[in-house]
């Protein structure tokens, strides 16, 4: 048996052939940390542990290495942290533990490796600099564009030429730029803004560059699968592809393109504005992960996914059964459920094959399928509320909002506060200080 993947790249099914079996090596896109994480991010978290899990399964989990980014320096960042008068360390390292939480909820297995952004800032610069003595970026008005003109293959992912790519779509255009479709690696920093000293003057870096050089840092070159959401495809896969294969003369990033489709809620477009704005955390709260896993898992993961919220208790209902029904039994392969997941993850195949499983009483093959699907790894219940902020973050952020009280910005000091009783975090002034604890 072999694993067959349906490839962006090549818009065809293939047989997937590492190129070394004891090294399997995999990147997915991961969120920016500026808030909690959407539905939207929770499938290609759980579509691609189901890969990594099967991977596992077929080359050995000390074959495979894979590796999940954190975005933890970008404008919506440098936004958030003004708007909530909070540090970009303090709002990053906050975010990025509630989705650690969450996708540990949700039954999603730890990556090899988690990178941020900013602990690779030298390697960013260091590829920038590559491409610029290439002559495939150029320094203009104090950023460092790339030349998408100085790249011929740019466009084979999308499967579009400069033209096509012109229209329909959100363009910076600056003067500076040579062509519209030029994109930032480099872009000065004002004061008040996070900013790494280059050869380019102070500034920080551009987003698609660090994906590029995080996965060259971690995975050494070429890898096999690269994975992400498919509003990612044009133009952040596309432009990974040109300044990575640039940077370093590969031919190509990776051999292997997967692409998940767009998440709605109840037939729209999922948006705070309409109300219907879902973050893991509150279905957590309301429901076991277990049960969201599930209402996932039953869609493909290319296909467009319509969450509809009152099919969770459902869910949440037949997960239930099925778990009492295997109490006490042992684990049995079942061939049928892992040929299922290697045609494409075909997970809705799968689910049909677990409910048959639970008809015919076939409890060995159904907790073998539980397991593998990785419902044995999620939240048995509903959130609660023993979740925290490490002693850490909290005992910094007091500390900031001291240095803001001492300061008289007190606008700064009850935001920081504010932020605190959100997290479960009670805070008392005496006159031996700030005293605190969990609620």
């Amino acid at each position: 048996m072999s694993i067959s993947l349906y490839n962006s790249l090549s818009r065809n099914m293939e047989v997937f052939v590492p190129a070394n079996p004891d090294a399997v090596k995999m990147y997915a896109c991961g969120p920016t940390v500026y808030d909690f994480a959407h539905i939207g991010n929770a499938r290609p978290a759980i579509t691609f542990d189901i890969l990594y899990r099967l991977l596992r399964y077929t080359y050995g989990s000390d074959h495979v290495v894979y590796v999940r980014n954190l975005t933890d320096v970008d404008d919506k960042i440098i936004a958030r942290s003004q708007r909530d008068k909070l540090s970009i360390k303090n709002l990053t390292e906050m975010t990025a533990q509630a989705y650690q939480e969450d996708t540990k909820g949700l039954g999603c297995l730890q990556p090899t490796m988690q990178p941020c952004a900013t602990e690779y800032i030298a390697e960013m610069i260091d590829m920038i600099c590559r491409l610029v003595t290439k002559e495939h970026a150029y320094v203009a008005d104090g950023h460092v564009l790339f030349d998408v003109t100085s790249y011929p293959e740019y466009g084979q992912l999308s499967g579009r030429n400069l033209d096509q790519m012109m229209a329909g779509i959100r363009i910076e255009v600056a003067d500076y730029k040579r062509h519209n479709l030029d994109f930032v690696l480099w872009k000065p920093s004002a004061e008040n803004e996070p900013g790494w000293e280059s050869p380019f003057g102070r500034g920080r870096p551009g987003w698609h560059i660090e994906c590029s050089a995080m996965i060259e840092a971690c995975l050494h070159g070429s890898i096999d699968i690269h994975a992400g959401g498919l509003d990612l495809l044009f133009p952040h896969h596309e432009n990974e592809i040109a300044q990575s294969c640039c940077a370093r003369g590969d031919a190509t990033l990776a051999s292997t393109w997967l692409h998940n489709g767009f998440v709605t809620v109840d037939g729209q477009k999922m948006s705070k504005s309409a109300g219907n704005f879902l973050t893991i955390r509150a279905l957590r709260e309301a429901h076991a992960g277990r049960a969201l896993r599930l209402q996932m898992l039953m869609t493909h993961y290319r296909q467009p996914l319509d969450w509809q919220q009152s099919r969770t208790e459902e869910c949440s209902l037949i997960i239930k059964k099925w778990f009492r029904a295997i109490e006490g039994h042992d684990t049995a392969i079942d061939c049928e459920l892992v040929s299922a997941l290697e045609d494409d993850l075909n997970t809705p195949a799968a689910i049909t094959i677990l409910h048959r499983r639970a008809r015919l009483q076939e409890w060995s093959y159904l907790r073998f399928g539980l397991e593998l699907l990785g419902f044995m790894d999620a939240d048995v219940d509903a959130l609660q509320t023993n979740d925290r902020p490490s002693k850490e973050l909290v005992e910094d952020m007091i500390k900031q909002r001291n240095t803001a009280r001492k300061n008289k910005d007190f606008a700064a000091a009850d935001s920081l506060r504010d932020q605190l009783t959100k997290m479960g975090v009670t805070i008392k002034d005496g006159p031996d200080g700030t005293n605190w604890e969990y609620n």
